[in-house]
């Protein structure tokens, strides 16, 4: 088995630099924990997007025809994390709603909250057992307050916009408005017809967008696809030219694609990127 990718920052010290980090208006601070899982903190907030802490995965799928062999060691778990307030999930795929980490945060962390798709609040009940009362339930395309931060929701398709007519779209993606910053994460998404004019009007100035695309042998897996590099870029030509920050790689070796490709594109293009690494601290400035 190939070694384990470290990551640059793990365990206490990682929880320790997330908790002293100060950040300034129009600023952010943002770590990289694996997979399209991230810690974001600005000058009032610090909340938590998609993380992926466990084995679970690589335990549930250890003998079958998709082994999720893991690439990247995982930076903390969810039993290390503290203080949370507010965590973000896509979709119910358990890289974005971790069914080994959500229980022991949730334990461990009386305040949180969870955004996540309306149409999951029963599954995260009932089955992950989480605080109902704790669940904020979207319908996936509206904008709304939590802890005194504007969201705007909106659609994924993963690989369709697939919706529940009691409760919403079951794929979503994040606009968050931080203290004068602009943040998308698109969760797992392809780029569908309108995406971009739903995108353009908020001026993201940081957009977290997968680059794993698919490929045949993921097609036959019935592995649902995401954006591929080429359709990264062209989307962030599409609304503005934000700093892409790329995710959806680096986790499992069936599901992964060489970064250093969009590193090429990219630099080729002249978007602007930044690409991290696991555990890493990214300190970004409209200044």
């Amino acid at each position: 088995m190939p070694e384990l990718i470290q990551p640059v920052q793990s365990g206490q010290q990682l929880i320790n630099d997330i908790r002293e980090t100060t950040v300034a208006d129009d600023s952010v601070a943002i770590w990289w924990l694996g997979q399209s899982g991230y810690a974001i903190k600005s000058a009032s907030h610090l909340f938590y997007v998609d993380l992926y802490l466990s084995e679970h995965l690589t335990k549930k799928y250890a003998e079958t025809a998709k082994p999720h062999i893991r690439m990247t060691e995982a930076a903390i778990r969810g039993t290390d994390l503290e203080n949370v307030k507010l965590l973000f999930s896509s979709h119910k795929h358990s890289d974005h709603l971790d069914p080994g980490s959500m229980p022991d945060i949730f334990s461990n962390n009386p305040e949180a909250q969870l955004v996540l798709p309306g149409a999951l609040k029963e599954y995260a009940i009932t089955t992950l057992a989480l605080d109902g009362d704790r669940l904020i339930p979207t319908n996936g395309d509206e904008t709304i307050t939590v802890n005194g931060m504007d969201v705007t929701i909106i659609p994924s398709a993963h690989p369709d916009l697939t919706k529940d007519e009691a409760h919403g779209h079951l794929f979503i993606g994040f606009i968050f408005d931080v203290d004068g910053v602009k943040i998308y994460h698109s969760g797992d998404t392809l780029v569908y017809d309108g995406l971009a004019d739903r995108l353009k009007p908020h001026n993201i100035d940081i957009a977290f967008l997968p680059i794993n695309g698919t490929d045949a042998r993921r097609g036959e897996l019935h592995v649902p696809p995401n954006m591929n590099i080429e359709e990264a870029l062209q989307l962030a030509q599409d609304i503005g030219n934000p700093l892409i920050i790329p995710h959806h790689y680096d986790m499992f070796t069936f599901n992964t694609v060489d970064v250093k490709l969009f590193i090429e594109q990219a630099d080729s293009s002249g978007q602007a990127y930044k690409v991290m690494q696991c555990g890493e601290k990214f300190e970004w400035s409209k200044a």
